[in-house]
């Protein structure tokens, strides 16, 4: 059965394919103002419904059939060498500059190659590409820079009394031994140069195959996604993707399965020499070995049901060193655990080997209302596999985690080409009771892949974080690519380490946050901007519990100024 869906889904991709070639130049994620104003252009009706908008990054000039003029400045009016208009050309690629600013803590999500720090910090971006017939070259890399300051992280006390040594205990058994996911990337500045949104492609018709550094996003969500988003710097991965969606008698499909390499972060937790009850050092060092990581996004829309999408994420990850069988071989399930059983076996060795991975998967749909200008979503993931198919029918909730979201577009009657916007989304990470239950992992965290859910020290899926949830309501002014609005946030911070070993209903950590935001375009230029205020109470569960009788008192509150300014210019 698991031989005949590979067989299946490699032979759809491939016959599907024809000889001519075209535009492979991508639309990474997360490019300024960008990637969500096609999507809103979709809503309008000004893009072709048939683009599921579930996998990122996009490919504009192939798959985007505009019925209405949107973007002419997509496509470079003018090229550096046009060695024929059909079979080659190189140009260059829009120059990007964003800089942050964070006054006391890190707020660190969908940024890339940025890093959680306190402090002033700036990513620069610009390249190339070149296409010669059916191959393509995409040269973006990126430079960061971050001033990194120090600030509370982990508390080593609070105003009453030392933040006891049992804390700092459940806490490096429960998350710092079994996640790549240091407070802070050392204690001087950070400088790296990465190779960004760079790929080198063969395209032939709807399929792409190459090798990529850029960033992906898997599924519909707009602020979060469970398996993989921007959050982390993009990592070396082989690649075959569709570049638009591939048509048949049934209904349009996308898709993409990559294979590739992850690193550790290469810095540490807080406080490694620390030691409970006179034992060792509570720190465990983690394996010095990369990771092997083989994921899986296929879409699905119906030809009778326009603008509803159906699709599927499947993601491992397995240390370089536990590759192969217990037996020493390596066999197919080693290269694409993707197609093995969504079910662990009950023989020795495939419980030994299944064990040795640590496997993502989710659900996900997304409907488009093109009259209503509107869309809603929702992806459902598990991280564990389920025993047998009794036990997924029982508590198929076992390691859930989910996102719901909705927008919509408000047509202004006296101004035309103006909408106001209202979007939701709903991300629930914490642990529910059959995983809690069950003694479960939180989400990203794995006991056996002891870096995590992790690139370079950053997360691989939603940025919020392993055991938090977050709730969003955005309403803003949008005209094309402008957006002038707001965003309010109720973050949790880690609900599973509160719940499983503080267990004091006073202290959760909870930022409310309220942004100011804008985006406008000027001829070839593009300028972002950010202006958020973050409350964050109990910071780092900080409560200080007052006298009897009284029960509520303050605690830990601490304010947080986060800024954010963007520039691209398109050639």
């Amino acid at each position: 059965m698991r031989k005949s869906i590979g067989i299946f889904i490699f032979n759809l991709l491939f016959l599907v394919a024809f000889s001519l070639h075209i535009n492979a130049q991508s639309l990474p994620v997360g490019t300024l103002a960008l990637d969500d104003a096609y999507r809103r252009a979709q809503l309008l009706g000004r893009i072709d419904s048939s683009i599921s908008f579930t996998s990122f990054p996009l490919f504009p000039s192939t798959s985007f059939k505009e019925k209405e003029k949107f973007d002419s400045n997509w496509k470079a009016k003018d090229v550096l060498i046009n060695i024929n208009e059909k079979k080659g050309f190189v140009k260059l690629l829009p120059i990007t500059w964003l800089q942050q600013y964070d006054s006391h803590h890190p707020e660190s999500v969908n940024d890339g190659a940025m890093i959680p720090a306190r402090g002033y910090q700036t990513i620069f971006s610009a390249g190339l590409y070149a296409q010669f017939g059916p191959l393509s070259i995409q040269l973006k890399p990126e430079i960061v820079f971050a001033q990194n300051k120090s600030y509370q992280g982990f508390p080593e006390k609070r105003v009453d009394k030392v933040w006891t040594d049992q804390l700092w205990y459940e806490m490096y058994n429960y998350n710092f031994n079994k996640i790549d996911l240091p407070e802070r990337f050392g204690e001087t500045n950070y400088k790296r140069i990465f190779w960004g949104q760079s790929s080198i492609r063969l395209t032939y018709g709807a399929i792409s195959f190459g090798l990529s550094t850029e960033n992906l996003w898997w599924g519909p969500g707009l602020q979060n996604s469970l398996v993989l988003s921007n959050t982390a710097p993009g990592f070396s991965h082989f690649t075959i993707n569709t570049v638009k969606p591939i048509r048949t008698p049934i209904g349009s499909f996308e898709g993409q399965i990559i294979a590739g390499r992850l690193n550790n972060s290469g810095f540490f937790p807080p406080d490694t020499s620390r030691t409970y009850n006179g034992g060792p050092h509570l720190y465990e060092p983690k394996i010095d070995d990369w990771r092997y990581i083989n994921g899986l996004i296929i879409s699905y829309q119906p030809k009778w049901v326009p603008g509803f999408f159906i699709g599927a994420t499947r993601s491992f990850q397995i240390y370089e060193k536990d590759m192969g069988s217990s037996l020493g071989a390596f066999n197919i399930s080693d290269i694409l655990p993707i197609f093995t059983s969504l079910s662990q076996k009950t023989d020795k060795e495939a419980v030994l080997n299944a064990r040795k991975r640590d496997q993502h998967m989710s659900l996900f749909m997304r409907w488009v209302w093109l009259e209503g200008h509107g869309e809603v979503y929702a992806e459902y993931g598990r991280q564990s596999y389920f025993w047998d198919n009794q036990d997924l029918q029982v508590e198929p909730s076992f390691s859930g985690a989910y996102i719901l979201g909705f927008r919509k577009l408000i047509p202004l009657t006296r101004r035309k080409d103006e909408y106001i916007q209202v979007n939701m989304e709903l991300t629930q990470l914490a642990m529910n009771p059959a995983t809690s239950n069950r003694k479960g992992q939180s989400w990203y965290l794995n006991d056996q892949v002891r870096a995590g859910y992790t690139n370079q020290g950053q997360l691989l899926g939603s940025g919020i974080g392993p055991g938090s949830n977050v709730q969003m309501l955005n309403v803003s002014w949008v005209k094309g690519i402008k957006q002038l609005g707001i965003q309010f946030e109720r973050k949790v911070h880690n609900n599973d380490f509160q719940y499983t070993y503080i267990k004091d209903i006073r202290n959760h950590w909870v930022d409310l946050s309220a942004t100011l935001h804008g985006e406008w375009n000027y001829k070839n230029l593009i300028f972002t901007a950010k202006i958020g205020l973050v409350d964050a109470m109990n910071y780092e569960w900080l409560y200080y519990p007052p006298p009897l009788p009284d029960f509520w008192t303050t605690g830990e509150d601490d304010f947080n100024f986060h800024g954010q300014l963007g520039l691209m210019y398109r050639f």
